[in-house]
């Protein structure tokens, strides 16, 4: 509540309060947000335009009634529209959001992402982290190998342009998406924020990664991918809700070019190993070791490849699984061991 008392009008409802009605009038009269109005409320509730009652009960009936493939794809556009980019927008080949954290295994995507940066791709990620306690999370660290994190978008297009890489934590792209992701432990649930932010693709990347835990969650991503017309778009369940391929699974990819175009592919287990133990270590230091070729552990090599394998075929560098895997391999092989290709 705001500290000085509000005047309400019974007769003047707040703009913002037709949304939370649309979702809350019961079973038989509620409706998902069309793609246009969920637009409008997410950019309201990001310029500061709403209550804090309003917010709590939006975001509470989404969860209650399950969002959208049109709820999703129109927050990602209303948290776009208030985003301050850089007068010259650099190209990126991939778009990689990490949101997630890991807790059982380390986050050997970010050797992924350093592999493929180190073969001339150029990357954009964002995240966040803390609002899970237990788990590693990537800023932490990028920070921990010396990695550059940005502080605008600005500097992000710069870096990109310099070394091919870049990591913006959410408050830079929009400190008010921050603070809703923090309210989780308020709320006692996730909400919608957790799905869209993952869709947010400033910099507008042809290629956009996504890795989620709740396996329910497919078809709303690839249907909002859709609507948002990317035009190459993965998403399957990676270790831990990040976008990591499991190499002691099978990996169903759902795989979106365009508004039209739908695939879903089973990438095959590598591993004879159905369960890979928990690292009860996760000792971060283990992820230079593997670069330098000083650990050969299998997972984590099958890991870093078999994500790579998936973000190539889905930008359309390989036709097949097969093509797919055997590039990675080669980038992977191919990569300089003595240092990472982006510097502090």
């Amino acid at each position: 509540m705001k500290d000085q008392a509000r005047i309400v009008d019974p007769n003047n409802p707040h703009p913002f309060s037709r949304f939370v009605a649309i979702l809350g009038r019961g079973k038989t009269k509620q409706r998902h947000l069309t793609l246009e109005e969920s637009r409008e409320s997410m950019a309201m509730i990001l310029r500061g335009e709403t209550e804090p009652e309003q917010i709590g009960a939006f975001l509470m009936l989404l969860r209650l009634k399950e969002e959208a493939p049109e709820e999703i794809a129109g927050f990602a556009m209303g948290a776009r529209d208030t985003f301050d980019l850089p007068e010259n927008v650099p190209a990126v080949d991939f778009d990689w959001s990490s949101y997630a954290g890991k807790r059982i295994q380390l986050p050997w995507y970010i050797l992924s992402v350093m592999a493929l940066v180190g073969a001339g791709y150029k990357v954009f990620m964002h995240g966040t982290e803390g609002h899970t306690p237990g788990r590693v999370y990537t800023r932490d660290v990028l920070v921990h190998l010396g990695l550059p994190i940005c502080g605008s978008l600005q500097e992000a297009a710069d870096q990109i342009e310099g070394q091919g890489f870049a990591f913006v934590p959410l408050e830079v792209l929009s400190p008010a998406l921050r603070e809703l992701i923090n309210l989780r432990p308020i709320l006692g649930l996730r909400s919608p924020v957790h799905s869209f932010t993952r869709m947010l693709n400033p910099f507008n990347a042809p290629t956009v990664m996504q890795g989620i835990f709740h396996r329910g969650f497919m078809d709303i991503h690839s249907g909002a991918a859709q609507l948002l017309g990317l035009e190459n778009a993965a998403v399957f369940r990676g270790d831990g809700g990040e976008i990591e391929r499991r190499p002691n699974k099978p990996t169903p990819v759902w795989t979106t070019h365009g508004s039209t175009d739908l695939q879903i592919e089973e990438w095959p287990q590598v591993l004879d190993d159905g369960h890979a133990p928990p690292d009860p270590e996760m000792d971060v230091n283990r992820l230079m070791k593997v670069w330098r070729g000083e650990d050969d552990d299998e997972y984590a090599r099958e890991a870093i490849v078999g994500t790579m394998a998936v973000a190539l075929k889905t930008a359309g560098k390989a036709d097949t699984m097969e093509e797919a895997d055997a590039l990675a391999r080669q980038i992977w092989n191919d990569r300089d061991m003595t240092k990472l290709p982006v510097q502090g």
